[in-house]
């Protein structure tokens, strides 16, 4: 990898492993899953910070590469150059719940792209490039390496283990988790949820804006991830009747049932 300026927090990208002091506090791994608007950044972040883990949003990750491609030059249509060009992306990882970071090394220096990622140009394209086979593989092992790392190696005063989020998390990143959820909503309130955040309003002419752009993501998605339905072993949280803290009490309720730790 690159030389960069000290990190701040864990570098997503394939590295010799080093020797890490033993924890003995039982480490504790809860994935979740879900759909776009369903919540599972912010009840995420909210779950991690209750239970004292680290955080990942994993779309960040994917939303980082694709950045970092566009960036480049790349022909998103190539999925071979696509791939290659990821394989060479550092990415820094900041899984501090309360401000979770995202960075990637540009011409040798670390650049923040945590607001850059959330732009219109990269969810536009972020599905075409999540969608290779080769990058999807490759994220998925840095993102296995980040987990490990929180488990092995906590950064002071947080418990070992981390809170994953995003699209195939419970079945393919982390299907040994203590607890696995899905957290859903009906679209039409996945919807509205996500036009007033991105929007400010949730009339009729945002409702149909977030709409194209919902529902065409989750299509192109799901035919490379499940997201959509539990697979077995999974805990559905259907908060289209919850609020945002009726949310989170819910899913740190399926954590107790499923470890006995609360938060």
């Amino acid at each position: 990898m690159s030389s960069t300026p000290a990190p701040r927090g864990p570098v997503a990208s394939p590295a010799a492993r080093e020797e890490v002091p033993v924890v003995t506090t039982r480490p504790l791994v809860v994935a979740v899953d879900g759909p776009s608007g369903s919540g599972k950044s912010s009840v995420s972040r909210a779950a991690a910070a209750a239970l004292g883990l680290a955080f990942l949003d994993t779309g960040a990750m994917y939303r980082a590469v694709t950045w970092s491609a566009m960036h480049a030059g790349v022909d998103l249509t190539d999925p071979g150059a696509v791939a290659a060009h990821v394989r060479t992306v550092a990415l820094v990882m900041g899984t501090d719940p309360a401000g979770p970071t995202v960075a990637a090394v540009v011409d040798g220096a670390e650049t923040d792209l945590t607001q850059a990622v959330r732009g219109a140009e990269v969810t536009a394209n972020v599905s075409a490039v999540a969608s290779v086979p080769a990058v999807r593989s490759d994220l998925v092992l840095r993102q296995r390496t980040l987990i490990e790392s929180a488990c092995l190696a906590p950064e002071s005063g947080r418990r070992p283990g981390m809170v994953a989020e995003g699209r195939d998390i419970t079945t393919v990143v982390a299907p040994e988790a203590d607890a696995r959820i899905l957290l859903t909503a009906d679209e039409s309130v996945r919807l509205a949820r996500r036009a007033r955040q991105d929007l400010g309003a949730a009339d009729a002419a945002a409702l149909e804006a977030t709409r194209r752009g919902i529902v065409e993501r989750d299509r192109v998605d799901s035919l490379t991830t499940a997201f959509t339905t539990a697979a077995d072993g999974v805990v559905t949280v259907d908060s289209t009747h919850l609020d945002f803290d009726g949310t989170v009490a819910a899913v740190l309720q399926v954590v107790e049932r499923a470890t006995g730790d609360e938060a």
